[in-house]
């Protein structure tokens, strides 16, 4: 079945490493694209903004959510929108986070297997697209 997926055992999951202690599982539609993202405590993830609209949910744990310059402490079941071009980040402190991004459109540069929240350090892998 093509349309069913698995978060923790499915081979066409894209992994990207976007820092030290946070990696991505990815999967992309045609409109739009899940990321369930991991961060060990203690982990911090880089300021960006990107184009395409986000909207994020804390899975597990607790987290501190950046945005547009004002911080906010997450408690799992916390959910957020992130409008397009607004700088946002995250980070753990003790306790581990897991969140699912949605992002529409999905991001060019997430439909590949690399490093980094854009276009830094990414591998030459072959883009795992789906056909949905």
């Amino acid at each position: 079945m093509n349309w069913i997926f698995n978060r923790y055992k499915d081979e066409r999951a894209i992994v990207r490493q976007l820092r030290e202690g946070i990696t991505a599982k990815i999967f992309v539609g045609t409109n739009s694209m899940l990321s369930f993202v991991q961060l060990d405590p203690f982990s911090e993830g880089e300021s960006h903004q990107h184009p395409e609209e986000q909207w994020g949910i804390l899975l597990e744990g607790k987290c501190t959510r950046t945005q547009d310059g004002q911080e906010f402490e997450m408690q799992m079941g916390d959910f957020w929108i992130t409008p397009s071009n607004v700088q946002h980040s995250l980070r753990t402190s003790e306790m581990s986070a897991v969140i699912l991004d949605v992002f529409s459109p999905p991001r060019p540069e997430y439909c590949s297997d690399g490093k980094g929240f854009g276009n830094i350090e990414k591998s030459e892998a072959p883009t795992k697209l789906g056909n949905l």
